[in-house]
């Protein structure tokens, strides 16, 4: 007996010692599985401007962190209305009487942003700008956010996006610009004292603006996928004045260029099918709504995409923007389709590659339009905006490849990395920061050589200078530089053969614009730091 009960106890204690192994199984694994959820939870958050992202901003390139900081100041620089906490001390409140009286109405539209170095508000640019604002957030946000510049990103986006609602007082109406550019160009003045009328121009059912209404609705749909988890409520109403804008640039098409024929002097357009396509496919993204896929595919790719050709992207032709946003649902996929949305959207990701191809320096497809020393080049006027919006494309589109695993475009039978679209696209920016013939950099205050004599009403008059309409044309012909520096401008850029002519009245280089800062600022925030973009913005 006394064996058997030894044995016995020696079987209880073999027994409690693997009950106690498992149990000490059970809880690390369930150890693991907090720190696997704890792990998830943190890339799903580590994007501000949504879920999704599966890692953190990676190291910081600090020379792009000093330019993007200094590039969205410019922002600020161009603020009309009542200002809140600015950052720049040679500027202050204006146009406070925007709006007043306009056609009968009384509307606010003292916010928003000066587009250039004038003193006029173009609805057309002004739009542009916010929703390339708005997609640099959506998809750079957490790399803005790693160098501190989110919330001033979000500031601008919103200073701009308050004055469009304002701007569109009913569904069929919206008021594309403040200001009058033959009579502002007759005057040289600081935006504080400007003596100038300020009339105001409207779309309706009569004197038709597709394009800018169309603009005017992606700008809306884009914020209103910023401001979705920070300001509900706000962003509500930016999608419902979005899908009003789209609907009326939709059932009322003509252009503002033949409606008002005085703005082809200035920010003319070439048509509008694109910015249709444009709206509606941020309608998409901003509501999943099918009928929008359905817009850009089925119903209207085929009369507005240019499916297979290559384009600029700018604030007049949004086509290759068209062709990189939606190559992202291509990439990532969205709700069941039909075969001819797939095939479509198959069309706008092919014509984006044809894009691509365009751009990297060694394909056998790629584009001549580049200067000897390598920066993409299409015109005279603010030269840098298609260097600067290729190579956001670029990046863009080199992020789409690296979160899906897509790993080789193939160009005419040469294949290419995501790498060689980033090293494309830093070429671009390296160049504008200095590396360059000039040996200078076009960023107004970025390095020891930079433009001194920038074509801006603000910038070249004095702050206690009191000067009228006529006689501050003195400041103009200067032969001083700037006395007040327009921190992070970025001018319009060189000429083909890489020169530039310091000279303030030499708008077509010197003069710097909203539309062009916007774009640096969406590049350098891609080029700032890596990490994988959302895979949806909703």
């Amino acid at each position: 007996m006394g064996v058997e009960n030894q044995k016995k106890e020696e079987d209880q204690t073999k027994s409690k010692g693997w009950l106690w192994w498992l149990i000490v199984l059970v809880l690390a694994s369930m150890v693991f599985a907090a720190a696997v959820l704890t792990l998830l939870k943190n890339f799903e958050h580590s994007n501000p401007s949504g879920p999704g992202v599966p890692d953190h901003p990676g190291p910081i390139v600090a020379e792009y962190a000093n330019a993007l900081g200094m590039a969205m100041q410019f922002f600020d620089i161009q603020k009309s209305g009542k200002l809140v906490d600015d950052r720049v001390w040679w500027r202050g409140d204006s146009g406070l009487q925007d709006g007043i009286g306009s056609d009968g109405m009384d509307l606010d539209l003292s916010k928003g942003m000066y587009d250039a170095g004038d003193l006029v508000k173009f609805g057309f640019p002004m739009a542009f700008t916010a929703t390339i604002l708005s997609w640099a957030i959506l998809e750079y946000g957490d790399q803005m956010n790693s160098v501190n510049q989110l919330g001033y990103a979000q500031d601008s986006l919103k200073w701009i996006t308050d004055y469009l609602i304002n701007a569109h007082p009913s569904p069929n109406v919206l008021f594309i610009q403040v200001g009058d550019p033959s009579l502002d160009h007759k005057c040289w003045q600081r935006p504080e004292a400007m003596t100038e009328k300020r009339p105001t121009i409207q779309i309706n059912t009569t004197f038709q603006g597709t394009e800018v209404a169309a603009e005017t609705a992606a700008a809306m749909a884009s914020a209103s996928l910023v401001f979705k988890k920070i300001n509900s409520s706000y962003s509500n109403l930016l999608l419902i004045h979005a899908q009003q804008l789209f609907t009326f640039a939709d059932t009322y098409r003509g252009s503002y260029s033949v409606s008002f024929p005085q703005v082809k002097e200035f920010y003319n357009s070439t048509g509008y099918g694109d910015e249709l396509l444009w709206a509606a496919a941020w309608l998409y993204h901003a509501t999943r709504d099918e009928s929008y896929l359905s817009y850009v595919t089925e119903i209207n790719g085929q009369a507005f995409a240019n499916w297979g050709s290559l384009s600029w992207f700018s604030w007049d032709d949004k086509h290759a923007g068209t062709q990189v946003l939606l190559s992202r649902i291509n990439f990532f996929g969205g709700k069941e389709m039909t075969v001819t949305e797939n095939v479509d959207l198959q069309m706008y990701r092919k014509t984006a590659e044809i894009i691509m191809c365009g751009l990297l320096p060694d394909s056998p497809t790629s584009t001549s339009s580049r200067t000897q020393n390598g920066l993409i080049w299409v015109i005279e006027w603010h030269s840098l905006q298609h260097s600067m919006a290729s190579a956001f494309l670029a990046v863009l589109y080199s992020d789409y490849m690296l979160t899906s695993q897509t790993e080789m475009l193939y160009c005419d039978g040469k294949s290419f990395k995501p790498e060689d679209l980033r090293k494309f696209a830093m070429s671009q920016v390296d160049y504008v920061l200095g590396q360059n013939p000039m040996e200078m950099s076009y960023v107004v205050g970025y390095g020891s050589n930079f433009p001194q004599y920038v074509h801006h009403r603000g910038s070249s008059i004095p702050v206690d200078a009191e000067t009228g309409c006529k006689d501050g044309f003195k400041w103009l012909y200067s032969p001083k530089p700037n006395p007040n520096e327009a921190i992070g401008a970025l001018v319009g850029g060189p000429f083909f053969n890489d020169t530039y002519n310091d000279v303030r009245n030499n708008s077509m280089q010197t003069e710097p614009s909203t539309y062009n800062n916007a774009l640096f600022v969406a590049l350098l925030s891609g080029l700032v730091t890596t990490s994988s973009v959302v895979q949806s913005f909703s």
